[in-house]
């Protein structure tokens, strides 16, 4: 594996992919025309005859398409293999799975790492700046060209879940029934912040280079790694980072009193920064991260939540949140059901105890697992689908 792996996946992914060309453009929030366009994408299981089982998963903010087969870069399953596959709770042998990377994405969709045909080099900062509402449209693309009108499910997590929100939103009639976990409505002040020291570790790394660094032959490792670090302590808990490492010393019996990793928790960071900078590029992170802080379902409705969904109320919910997530807590989770209740639109809601924070969402949670098959299998039944897609 080398640094360059991601840049090149940008390109060349290794999955399937559609293109649309020209004269099918992707209509940005900023205006702009986004054209030709590529959706790189994953898909596990069988669509039936009548295509109504077809799950649309929505991935995280540095998540991909790669949900339940072998990372083409790690090497390491899926991040959502506990979840989907033959026998689990996003059955794969009964229902059709899809999860495309987004766009301004680096796994294979137009995204900063890509090929500018205008100029032959990559994007970089001259991509338009994407918002949430740009990836689902890019998604319901995606859908139109595997020609299915209604999605039995749009589930996902965190950013995912933002999208699955916009889904509700933009598109009611195609959603019979949505799942979005461990999210909000709209990214908080201190989400914004987070999200802000991370690009400026990206940006002032000497090789970020204004966001041309590809044409130079390096890449900002370094911010990116501390962004990533940053990052990653939003994803925990401070009751999982107390029983996980408390201030147990890294592979030593003493402090050396020096600047070198002496804990455990330095040490884990480190890696996650470090291996994180193999999959995943710089400025794609600059994107993803800005989609988030735009990402204010209510604006468009007056600053009102609940007309958000005003034509959702034959889309079945279950908002889901962990009561150990600080990044997406459930206060928020809870407005997001209030507004389905004044829209009434028909919804469930289940707060999962968990030490594991925000990333609880992708671990093994056995109440999470019940929860997504008993929702699903309800659904399922309401909507007439077979046991087992043929």
């Amino acid at each position: 594996m080398t640094a360059n792996t991601a840049l090149r996946e940008a390109d060349d992914p290794r999955s399937l992919q559609v293109r649309f060309s020209e004269d099918q453009p992707l209509q940005m929030d900023s205006g702009a025309l986004l054209a030709p366009l590529t959706i790189a994408y994953q898909t596990y299981g069988t669509l039936n005859a009548d295509k109504s089982n077809a799950v649309l998963i929505c991935h995280a903010l540095t998540g991909d398409q790669h949900v339940a087969n072998i990372h083409p870069v790690t090497g390491k399953p899926g991040w959502w293999a506990a979840m989907v596959g033959p026998g689990r709770p996003i059955d794969t042998d009964r229902y059709f799975v899809i999860c495309s990377n987004v766009v301004g994405g680096c796994m294979g969709s137009t995204g900063p790492a890509s090929v500018n045909p205008a100029t032959g080099k990559p994007y970089g900062l001259e991509m338009p700046v994407v918002t949430i509402r740009d990836m689902v449209r890019a998604q319901a693309m995606l859908i139109d060209h595997l020609g299915i009108d209604t999605l039995f499910c749009v589930a996902g997590g965190s950013m995912g879940g933002m999208q699955v929100l916009q889904w509700a939103a933009s598109y009611p009639e195609r959603v019979f029934s949505a799942l979005p976990v461990a999210t909000a409505a709209r990214h908080s002040a201190q989400n914004i912040a987070f999200h802000e020291v991370g690009r400026q570790a990206v940006m002032a790394d000497p090789d970020w280079r204004g966001g041309a660094y590809a044409e130079f032959g390096v890449r900002p490792v370094k911010g990116l790694a501390v962004a990533r670090m940053a990052a990653h302590i939003t994803y925990l808990s401070e009751g999982a980072l107390q029983r996980k490492f408390g201030r147990k010393l890294q592979d030593r019996d003493s402090r050396t009193f020096s600047f070198d990793a002496d804990f455990q928790i330095e040490n884990y960071l480190r890696h996650q920064g470090s291996s994180f900078v193999d999959r995943f590029d710089a400025n794609s992170y600059l994107y993803v991260t800005r989609a988030c802080d735009y990402f204010d379902l209510s604006a468009d409705y007056d600053g009102k939540l609940a007309h958000a969904f005003q034509n959702a109320v034959k889309t079945r919910f279950c908002v889901v949140s962990f009561n150990s997530d600080w990044l997406y807590t459930t206060a928020e989770a809870r407005a997001i059901v209030h507004a389905l209740n004044a829209a009434t639109a028909p919804v469930s809601f289940v707060e999962i105890a968990s030490d594991k924070g925000h990333d609880a969402f992708l671990l093994d949670e056995p109440d999470f697992m019940s929860t997504t098959r008993g929702f699903l299998e309800a659904a399922a039944k309401a909507r007439g689908l077979r046991e087992r897609a043929p």
